[in-house]
């Protein structure tokens, strides 16, 4: 790789990341459970309005620990997109339930109230909706959704920390939500995630649930072994993890004006280029793009793209194709086939993920939307 290659994200740092993780290093002490733990968390509370907020140590286990909050297990459904990264549908799997697929609809990319509408059954314990790439999905409808047929809602904002839709927070409004902090996200601190709630019994769910049903106090500072009131397992974020969260979070505005700059230029410049359709997610709220993510016209041959680009030493990638209901786990778990979700399965055939990271510079947005109008028309 070359060394004006323009990567698919950077990370965002400065020097309060490097001095609140050495000081959490040097205290020489509390690296599984410190204060920067419960100040991140503190922090996110603040930033998102929500009531609750506990930290975990990837946005997997917030969908795990989420899910097992509400009591979710076997014999029970959950409405998923098959548009998503696989961990959504996964853990669904992971806590025995049984992961239902609804289609999606073409202006957010999130899930279709009326598909989702259609995929409930008896069984239907929980929707997870998905805010693809940084934007809203049609969530106040999918809550309503869900308070009709009393099933509880959980967002996988894992992508969109900062948006919002009519001014509220995304993870606001569904009965909990799932964070990720992993290197690429808006907020990174290399691995990382936290649920959000409003209810206070089920974030105590949460916090019992990732450190092995323990009840008590701390277990590194308590004279006796403590009380275990249910099975859990080790889903703690280290100390060191949350120092950096907290640095990360305290310039979050910060961080998510930088990727707007950026996505706008690229946005403004493919205007001109009719088979390339930039990602705008819902227009009642904000986008933070977490991704960059242009739709190609259903004549354009997206892996002479790829090449192309590869070979102007620029990044891309394609998420996600497969969609997850054509996976061969979940195709030969419930005989999903092709054809099932259309609407996903155009989306997912077309759509491909561009750099995109707060300090991308006039010049290298320039070169990535030169890169791709070469590839797109050298195409009949």
């Amino acid at each position: 790789m070359s060394d004006d290659r323009i990567p698919l994200f950077e990370i965002a740092w400065d020097e309060t990341d490097v001095e609140y993780a050495t000081d959490s290093i040097t205290r020489g002490s509390h690296w599984a459970k410190g204060p920067y733990v419960s100040l991140f968390e503190e922090k996110l509370v603040d930033y998102t309005g929500a009531a609750h907020a506990v930290v975990v140590n990837s946005g997997t286990t917030a969908l795990v620990a989420a899910l097992r909050a509400h009591g979710i297990g076997p014999g029970d459904e959950v409405i998923v997109p098959g548009f998503t990264f696989v961990a959504t549908a996964n853990a669904v799997d992971l806590v025995g339930a049984t992961a239902a697929f609804a289609d999606i609809e073409r202006d957010t990319y999130g899930l279709d109230p009326a598909s989702v509408r259609e995929a409930i059954t008896d069984r239907t314990a929980a929707i997870v909706p998905v805010h693809p790439y940084g934007s809203a999905c049609r969530i106040d409808e999918l809550v309503a959704i869900g308070d009709e047929f009393d099933v509880a809602v959980i967002e996988d904002a894992a992508e969109a920390l900062g948006a919002d839709l009519d001014g509220r927070a995304v993870g606001t409004f569904g009965d909990s939500t799932a964070l990720s902090f992993c290197q690429n996200k808006v907020v990174a601190t290399g691995e990382g995630g936290a649920v959000l709630t409003n209810d206070e019994t089920l974030a105590e769910n949460v916090r019992q649930y990732r450190s092995h049903g323990r009840l008590s106090g701390d277990y590194f500072e308590s004279a006796d072994s403590g009380t275990y009131g249910a099975v859990g397992t080790n889903y703690r974020m280290p100390d060191v993890v949350a120092a950096i969260g907290c640095a990360q979070i305290e310039k979050v505005e910060e961080l998510i004006d930088g990727r707007r700059r950026a996505a706008r230029r690229m946005t403004d410049a493919f205007e001109s280029l009719s088979r390339v359709t930039p990602h705008r997610g819902t227009d009642r709220g904000r986008h933070v793009y977490q991704l960059y993510t242009v739709t190609l016209g259903d004549d354009v041959d997206r892996s002479t793209v790829v090449t192309a680009l590869d070979e102007r030493d620029i990044s891309s990638k394609i998420y996600w194709d497969p969609p997850v209901h054509l996976l061969d786990h979940y195709r030969d778990g419930d005989g999903t086939d092709r054809g099932q979700l259309p609407v996903t399965e155009d989306v997912a055939s077309r759509v491909l993920s561009l750099p995109i990271h707060p300090n991308l510079s006039v010049d290298e947005t320039e070169r990535i939307v030169a890169g791709v109008r070469e590839a797109v028309d050298s195409q009949p």
